[in-house]
């Protein structure tokens, strides 16, 4: 199971303080796909989205076995190194097993810069040896989602503000605009469920102004009259006269948490996605009669 934070650190760094293994000829013992070198203390099985087949009795390695999604000329997604000579027996990366039960590989996927230790047992392939990063699967769950940007309510294109009173900024929740959404993707022999919503929303109010709103806004009532936003507000302080269209043309980026879990490996995380709306708004001065 890949762990992570504390446990992965401590792995590793047990890991990595052992003595080197004797240098093979040619440079190292390395296996697998193209650009997967070996190295003196590790034996490496790399894979371009393909299941990692680690070797049954506690072997030197083997060659990763393809699952046709992807091309022969591509970059491997995760990299795994097995740890020879093994980590001490109290070493976490051992999850409660022991040299007997199978071997510690530690895991490096290039595509997210994610480094962790996996321990796999003896003749067992796909999901306890992934050879694709989970969190690159996430983020395809993510892009079957369809997120789009904030459906902004107000300010309204047709609206027209006045300088100086209060605007109120509000947006329409929607699934795919606010969330929260769920999506499940698999590749690779990894499948992983990930559920996105919206953090934040930083409003830039083309005035020079930017507003960063934690909530979706209040929408505003007439029963207000000039009070303030409660939570996403905003006042112009001059016309925009000198703008093109008289109108102020700004954005409202919503910034998506995005948690994810890969439950047949014990792995998940988080990261985040932006999406963006453009609107403009009509400010101008009061016209006073005599």
């Amino acid at each position: 199971m890949l762990k992570r934070a504390a446990a992965t650190t401590a792995a590793l760094a047990g890991a990595l303080v052992l003595a080197p293994a004797a240098h093979a000829d040619g440079g190292g013992s390395g296996v697998g796909t193209p650009g997967c070198k070996g190295a003196t203390m590790f034996v490496k099985v790399c894979a371009e989205e393909t299941v990692s087949t680690p070797p049954s009795g506690g072997g030197h390695g083997a060659k990763a076995t393809s699952a046709g999604t992807s091309g022969s000329g591509s970059k491997p997604h995760c990299e795994y190194t097995k740890l020879d000579p093994p980590p001490p027996p109290e070493n976490l990366a051992w999850d409660g097993k022991t040299p007997k039960d199978g071997s510690v590989y530690q895991v490096n996927c290039a595509d997210t810069g994610r480094v962790g230790v996996v321990f796999v047992p003896n003749g067992m392939a796909g999901p306890a040896a992934p050879a694709i990063d989970p969190e690159v699967v996430a983020r395809r769950a993510v892009d079957s989602m369809k997120l789009v940007g904030p459906k902004v309510a107000s300010p309204r294109a047709a609206g027209k503000y006045v300088v100086g009173m209060p605007m109120w900024m509000w947006v329409t929740r929607s699934t795919s605009s606010y969330g929260p959404a769920s999506a499940t993707a698999t590749a690779g022999g990894v499948t992983v469920t990930a559920t996105a919503k919206v953090a934040a929303i930083r409003w830039d109010m083309g005035d020079g102004t930017i507003v960063t709103c934690n909530g979706p806004g209040t929408p505003y009532s007439a029963d207000r009259g000039k009070a303030l936003s409660p939570d996403c507000g905003h006042r112009y302080e001059r016309s925009a006269a000198d703008q093109p269209d008289g109108r102020y043309k700004g954005t409202a980026t919503a910034t998506w948490t995005v948690t994810w879990t890969a439950p047949a490996l014990g792995d998940g995380g988080e990261f985040t996605e932006t999406r963006q709306t453009a609107f403009t708004a009509a400010v101008g001065e009061v016209q006073v009669l005599n």
